[in-house]
């Protein structure tokens, strides 16, 4: 970062907007006492302000909830929100009364005891809860507090869309409870829906910012990337192959039923549906994660037998996880670790590393994916996390499957960032030899990158749509189960002649 100037007032969601890597979340982690600023001053109600650490943080009415929920799953509801505080007695006991009530009161209050998950109450596991759940807890936890400023990095980039909205809700509640909402997002009709001003980064450096209502969507992107982004999906024509991938009543017991769907080189093929359709899991199981109950793969006309992810990786099947730092990363290890990871048998000779070879091959990576870090040699835990879905593409790139599974590719990073993912997806495959599975909960990205969408509902696909039948409501219907209407709508688009001008 490079001489930032920020101000959050009183009763206001200041919205924050930048490329990954821009500074927005090391400046935020300065401002929570994660980081130390080489330079500058931080004031708090006017009032010169130095802050150590979070728990210095909270002290001075500062609370952070990151884009990545920590927690301790065992942990019930009470113990979690007096965590690193709990009272105690004259006797230096745990108060678990005080505990319990002041719990009680709260989530009475915010009105989380009506939520059916919480079914045990104060004593409801954190397990047993959704990631939406806990960011609300990490919300109150900033109430009880009294915490006046509460910065929200990507709080909803993994959680649905009616959990979304209820989480919104709450941000416009605090705003007018005269609470500061410090807010990341890289969800542009999310900003302007709840952002009374909007700061943006690029570089490490503010380059502009104004009142949310005089500014729009267009000209923020602009701000972020420093350029006309010319098209949001560069999806390319490309002359379909020859079958690379057949899923033929593929079958895990309880989760998804008779799966079947096929892949040809040239083709991104996508799947939509609302979460628990069974998406990843069909994706999981052709990977090796999970287990498969009946069916058959084939890859290039072979059948494949997949007990192990190294089954799939060693027949031509690489998937990009949702989880990317959970599954896709070991992020205590560097770029060139985690991309020659996969890749050792390709840099190995007579039992020795062939460092110049390596060297070589992930240098031009990092340049072609435009990976931001210092050098190859740069930890990836401290990348932003659209650097960090390219160092995961990188390794796949290199290792070279037939088949790649892109499952959420875009999640949690940037439009710059997504776009340079949706050009590089668009390469792959004219080089005509390869396919790609794509799941995301993004309609508009489904729309603009694949040539059929797949609708999942209930562990089961149920529509199988062609470019022209691509329509959001159609896709809705068909994953909320809505079938004789979707059917209605698919022979109104037939009638009308197609649907195509929705995916251009």
């Amino acid at each position: 970062m490079d001489g930032i100037s920020f101000s959050a007032r009183r009763g206001e969601v200041h919205a924050l907007c930048g490329e990954n890597g821009a500074g927005k979340s090391t400046l935020m982690k300065i401002i929570n006492g994660i980081y130390k600023p080489d330079a500058g001053q931080i004031f708090i109600e006017g009032k010169p302000a130095i802050i150590h650490s979070p728990v210095d943080a909270r002290k001075q009415g500062i609370s952070m909830i990151y884009q990545e929920c920590v927690f301790v799953p065992e942990m019930s509801v009470a113990e979690s929100l007096f965590m690193g505080d709990l009272p105690t007695t004259k006797t230096g006991r745990v108060n678990w009364k005080h505990v319990h009530k002041n719990t009680e009161e709260l989530l009475r209050r915010e009105g989380l005891l009506d939520n059916p998950r919480f079914d045990n109450g104060i004593h409801t596991k954190l397990k047993d809860l959704t990631i939406a759940d806990i960011q609300m807890l990490e919300i109150i936890k900033a109430i009880s507090k009294d915490s006046q400023v509460i910065i929200m990095d990507e709080p909803t980039s993994s959680i649905a869309k009616k959990e979304a909205d209820d989480l919104l809700k709450k941000v416009i509640d605090l705003r007018n409870r005269g609470k500061s909402i410090i807010y990341i997002s890289h969800k542009m009709d999310e900003l302007f829906k709840i952002a009374d001003r909007i700061t943006v980064f690029r570089d490490g450096k503010v380059v502009g910012g104004d009142d949310a209502k005089n500014l729009t969507i267009d000209k923020v992107i602009t701000m972020m990337v420093g350029r006309e982004l010319g098209g949001s999906y560069p999806k390319a024509e490309v002359k379909k192959g020859n079958e690379i991938l057949r899923i033929e009543k593929l079958t895990r017991n309880g989760v998804f039923n008779d799966i079947s769907f096929n892949l040809h080189a040239g083709e991104i093929i996508g799947f939509a549906g609302l979460v628990g359709a069974g998406r990843t899991e069909v994706v999981r199981a052709l990977n090796g994660l999970d287990p498969i109950h009946a069916g058959k793969v084939f890859v290039n006309g072979r059948e494949l037998r997949i007990k192990k992810v190294t089954d799939s990786i060693n027949n031509g099947i690489a998937m990009v996880s949702e989880d990317r730092r959970g599954n896709g990363l070991v992020l205590i290890r560097s770029i060139r670790e985690n991309i020659t990871l996969p890749n050792l048998k390709r840099y190995i000779y007579n039992g020795y590393l062939h460092r110049k070879k390596e060297t070589a091959e992930i240098t031009a990576q990092k340049g072609t994916l435009n990976i931001r870090a210092p050098s190859i040699d740069a930890n990836v835990g401290n990348l932003s996390g659209g650097n960090q879905q390219k160092v995961v593409l990188a390794k796949w790139l290199i290792k070279g499957p037939s088949v790649l599974i892109l499952d959420e590719p875009t999640r949690g990073i940037d439009v710059g960032a997504k776009f340079e993912i949706y050009k590089l997806m668009s390469d792959i495959v004219q080089k005509g030899d390869k396919g790609i599975v794509m799941i995301s909960s993004e309609m508009p990205e489904l729309l603009g990158m694949c040539d059929r969408i797949y609708v999942m509902s209930s562990g089961r696909i149920v529509a199988e749509l062609s470019p022209a039948q691509f329509s959001q409501e159609l896709i809705m219907q068909y994953a909320t189960g809505n079938t004789k209407n979707a059917a209605e709508s698919n022979t109104k688009n037939y009638r009308k002649g197609g649907m195509c001008d929705a995916k251009r």
